[in-house]
């Protein structure tokens, strides 16, 4: 039985005329066996014109199938060939003439064993080398000793040859089209890592965030009795629930980020790091031989402390991937409000020299984490390279609305503290 569904060779080829090749084949071989068969079996052997085109036609016509169904082909032609064998045996052998398998039923079986090694598996291909084997055998047996029986030993020894040449063909393709599928897995799998990790990696910065906040409410309920004259008891009382609700928030904080931790890492004790900090970075990459601009603007408002690292984190994985990337190329960091907006943008010029083996190291990957970052805060990200080289990173983080004027209550020290803690001082 057939080992695969009915689907032609090449099928999966990517150009059209290469999904036709094996359809003009057959009909080559087609047209080509029917009449040189016929006209042998009549002029070479004597056989009569009505009976040998019959014995042509059955041999030869289903060769059309050998794109798509060799096996079913295999099923017509060899009962075929073994019947013009007994034909023959009927007729007063020739001088020059071959038995029991005639030169164009030689050639077109060979074609037939070729379709089949490219399609069936091993077990098939070999069960039908060996009914052929032990056709022609067995035709041998039968021949009166004045018959040339060489095809009878020859058909075996190169049907072997090409069966062995169309498997070896079908299992390097097998095989590369296996690896071609586990590439394409694996990367999907790598991808899916990567995000999985940079999401995690900006979950523990952003507890920090977090935490602040938490750390902020904590104190504000504990000290409202002694800011505040006056408090009823039930006043009292619900600060007290408030301040002990965001302790034990706390609390299910640090569990969390001792899970997104990695096994045996310790937790960075230092802030982190914001938009105060980008002069800083910019002057550490042109130390480093990258010549770099910053144009920060003076007075960019109320910066969410998320927005804030995630402008920060973007700037130190782009100018990271030019340096990685394009190597001594200008580039230019622009950080400044935008209709509402936190636009960042980096662009560089191409590069001056071939980028260094030795890769910079980043603190995410790549598109992958400034992505990711900018989803976050819920703005955009535009990314690609200019038309005259170099490359340009834009995101744009929606900002607060204006707060109200700085003598009301809502921009008193206890409400907008500006420390920023580490996450191992919470």
């Amino acid at each position: 039985h057939p080992s695969h569904p009915s689907t032609r060779l090449l099928a999966d080829a990517p150009k059209q005329w290469q999904r036709l090749l094996p359809y003009v084949v057959v009909l080559a071989l087609t047209a080509t066996f029917i009449p040189v068969t016929i006209n042998v079996l009549t002029s070479q052997y004597g056989v009569p014109g009505g009976l040998a085109g019959a014995l042509g036609v059955a041999q030869a016509a289903p060769l059309l199938m050998l794109a798509h169904r060799p096996l079913q082909a295999w099923w017509i032609i060899f009962p075929a060939d073994i019947a013009g064998a007994l034909v023959l045996l009927a007729h007063d052998p020739g001088r020059h003439d071959t038995w029991p398998w005639p030169p164009p039923t030689l050639v077109a079986y060979l074609f037939l064993l070729l379709a089949l090694g490219l399609r069936e598996t091993r077990r098939t291909v070999l069960a039908v080398w060996a009914a052929t084997a032990a056709a022609g055998a067995a035709l041998h047996l039968v021949a009166s000793s004045d018959r040339s029986t060489g095809s009878a030993l020859l058909l075996p020894i190169l049907g072997a040859v090409v069966l062995v040449i169309g498997g070896a063909v079908r299992e390097r393709g097998e095989a590369t089209r296996r690896l071609a599928e586990q590439e394409t897995i694996s990367e999907a799998e790598r991808a899916q890592r990567t995000l999985l990790e940079e999401r995690t990696r900006i979950a523990r910065e952003l507890h920090d965030v977090v935490a602040h906040h938490m750390s902020v409410i904590t104190v504000q309920a504990d000290s409202a009795p002694y800011r505040i004259t006056g408090l009823s008891e039930p006043a009292q009382e619900e600060f007290a629930s408030i301040a002990a609700a965001a302790r034990e928030s706390l609390g299910e904080m640090r569990r969390l980020l001792s899970v997104l931790r990695s096994d045996g890492t310790e937790g960075d004790r230092a802030p982190q790091p914001g938009l105060d900090r980008l002069q800083q970075l910019v002057e550490a990459t042109v130390r480093a031989g990258l010549p770099a601009e910053l144009a920060l603007a003076k007075d960019l408002g109320e910066v969410p402390p998320a927005v804030d690292l995630s402008a920060y984190r973007i700037v130190q994985e782009a100018l990271a991937n030019v340096v990685r990337h394009a190597p001594g190329a200008r580039t230019r960091v622009l950080v400044a409000p935008d209709d509402g907006h936190l636009l960042v943008l980096v662009v560089n010029e191409p590069s001056v020299r071939p980028a260094s083996p030795l890769e910079s190291a980043g603190t995410g990957h790549g598109l992958v984490g400034m992505r990711e970052r900018v989803r976050l805060t819920g703005g955009t990200l535009d990314t690609g390279p200019l038309p005259g080289g170099g490359f340009r990173v834009a995101a744009r983080m929606p900002l607060p609305p204006p707060g109200p004027p700085s003598g009301s209550p809502s921009s008193s020290p206890h409400n907008s503290p500006s420390v920023r803690p580490s996450s191992e001082d919470l």
